[in-house]
């Protein structure tokens, strides 16, 4: 009733909304709705499709240099705050629940930089570029994870790099990706021929966000491949010489079913959200240290590589930038589905466990989830802090002028002059001795 006043007023977007609504029915709270599985892929897709026409070619230079080093300096990092403040988890075993931290979540930073404040204020490369980052990297964790899990639960160093490599990149990365991108393409070539025919109308491409995600997502599930990636890669496919987009460019309906899955997916979060396990002695989980795991990978995770790299990046133009590009790397969905599927991977722990692997089954989802959490209200609010510290410093300016000139009449510093108009009633001496009333130019 009120999301309006809340995102357009305070820009309190849908993922701190949508994630407190989640705590209020979960099990914790209300107990109104308690999750048991997810799957996500329409907000790639849907990423994937408002993209311009054959960004991610024309781009490709930065989102290689964006995209693998940043995760996997992000990851080594990560992984070894983890193994400190966790001594009970060994390195590769850390390894693996920094694997689930090192997607960008594209579901949050695009619910982000698409407010109000940060269209008006973020540089629109910027803008395209972390969606296109944040899409892509939320796939390629599955590499990450999977070279972590087959080096705790085989034997053999020689088996696990071997079924990295054939499973994690060949066949899950690449094929995911090359299904997708041939999908979209097909569908692309069909809808365009069903349109100049007559055969398709206007409501039938849009229903296309839906219908084409999950059949894309389906497919890749069931052989197996990535399915994060195939619907990314998808979405960038029937989008890519702009025929999709020229028949969908003024409707609203895929707004709306974008920001309607984002709230349920960050309701379902809010549910999931394991509170009793944040304090679990027994197995090392601590407030304290989960805090201090927070502050860590909010500034080491990819702030110190991008400010050493930007330069590499034609669409970053200031450390400033590269330092807002660094901030802006949230963990959400992704990092959900990642931890799921890593459990699914693990052996059933006892209680208490007998090995590494069901140690990391036990302690892998609370972590997550605590990082989750932490990340959803900092980045979440991230815009609105921005907001109330320009305003600050709006007011801040106002007032030094007041007190420079104290005679200035009319203007008033509760906020009501607007930038650019001028204030009347700064009295001067004019060369001939006389009053002369000089205007001032608020900035």
């Amino acid at each position: 009733m009120v999301s309006l006043i809340l995102r357009e007023k305070l820009y309190i977007n849908e993922v701190i909304l949508g994630t407190g609504f989640g705590i209020i029915i979960g099990p914790y709270v209300a107990n109104i709705f308690t999750p048991r599985s997810w799957v996500l892929a329409t907000g790639l897709f849907a990423a994937g499709v408002e993209l311009p026409c054959a960004y991610m070619k024309e781009h490709v230079r930065s989102l290689l240099v964006m995209v693998v080093p940043t995760m996997a300096f992000g990851w080594v990092v990560i992984a070894s705050v983890i193994h400190a403040l966790f001594p009970e988890l060994n390195y590769t075993s850390s390894l693996c629940i920094a694997a689930c931290l090192t997607p960008t979540d594209p579901v949050t930073c695009i619910a982000i930089i698409r407010g109000k404040y940060a269209t008006k204020h973020v540089p629109v490369n910027i803008r395209r570029l972390l969606t296109a980052e944040s899409a892509s990297n939320d796939g390629l964790a599955y590499p990450f994870l999977a070279i972590s899990i087959y080096l705790t639960v085989e034997t053999s160093v020689r088996t696990a790099i071997g079924k990295w490599f054939l499973v994690g990149w060949l066949y899950q990365v690449i094929l995911g990706t090359v299904l997708g991108a041939v999908l979209g393409h097909l569908f692309s070539k069909l809808m365009k021929i069903s349109h100049d025919k007559g055969f398709i109308d206007r409501e039938s491409f849009i229903a296309q966000y839906l219908a084409l995600s999950i059949f894309t997502v389906g497919v890749a599930s069931t052989i197996g491949a990535d399915d994060l990636l195939a619907a990314f890669a998808a979405g960038c496919a029937i989008s890519w010489d702009g025929h999709f987009h020229a028949q969908t460019e003024n409707d609203a309906f895929s707004s709306v079913i974008d920001y309607v899955m984002n709230c349920a997916c960050f309701i379902y979060i809010g549910a999931w959200l394991p509170f009793d396990n944040y304090h679990s002695p027994e197995y090392g989980i601590t407030p304290w240290k989960l805090v201090v795991l927070m502050i860590a990978i909010l500034f080491l995770r990819r702030i110190p590589f991008l400010l050493m790299v930007y330069k590499f990046v034609p669409e970053i133009t200031s450390w400033k930038e590269a330092l807002f590009s660094g901030h802006f790397g949230p963990m959400g969905v992704g990092a959900v589905f990642v931890s799921s599927l890593a459990l699914t991977r693990l052996p059933t722990p006892e209680y208490p466990p007998v090995d590494q692997a069901q140690y990391l089954a036990v302690i892998l989802q609370p972590i997550v989830s605590f990082v989750v959490l932490g990340s959803i209200v900092i980045h979440g609010l991230s815009i609105p802090f921005f907001s109330i510290g320009r305003g600050v410093h709006c007011r801040t300016t106002l007032l030094t002028i007041m007190e420079t000139f104290p005679d200035i009449v009319g203007a008033t510093v509760d906020g009501d002059v607007e930038r650019g108009s001028t204030v009347p009633g700064y009295i001067s001496k004019g060369s001939d001795g006389s009053d002369v009333d000089t205007p001032l130019t608020t900035t």
